[in-house]
């Protein structure tokens, strides 16, 4: 393959317009919940991710697995937990069966900020797909996004 190869470019061009389908539905998100509730679209991932945890064995994540689950650096995840935590919406505390293990819940004004917060989110997202599908470029990978059906 060389640089000026055919399936290359169509990758690359695959590659921008998913870049370009993120970046409008983060966008259109961040400012819907900004507005509403006064969360990010990182504060509202990480509360939804944590508001779904339970007490059942596996039920707490691990700061890696939250990390992970909101795709951010466990550094930059540990900052925003702390920010979380500094406004009342979460709570950290040490794991019962290893020490070094730290687990974060859900505070119960986390859980009512983010249960009031879903429905803007869901709105935004059903937003900026209508809007997305209307570019000829974006329109498959929408539909792609439709067609998924990921088990909860």
């Amino acid at each position: 393959m060389t640089a000026t190869d055919p399936a290359l470019t169509a990758l690359a061009q695959g590659w921008v317009a998913l870049s370009l389908l993120h970046g409008k539905i983060e966008a259109h998100i961040e400012r819907a919940l900004q507005s509403a509730h006064d969360l990010s679209v990182r504060e509202y991932s990480l509360l939804d991710v944590l508001s779904r945890q339970h007490d059942g064995p596996g039920g707490h994540l691990q700061m890696k697995q939250v990390a992970d689950a909101v795709v951010l650096s466990q550094s930059a995840t540990t900052r925003l937990v702390t920010r979380l935590e500094d406004r009342g919406l979460l709570r950290r505390y040490l794991c019962d069966t290893d020490r070094r293990g730290i687990y974060t819940d859900v505070t119960e004004t986390g859980l009512a900020l983010v249960t009031r917060a879903r429905p803007t989110n869901d709105t935004a997202l059903r937003e900026a797909l209508d809007e997305a599908v209307k570019n000829p470029e974006l329109a498959p990978l929408v539909q792609t996004l439709e067609d998924l059906r990921i088990p909860a």
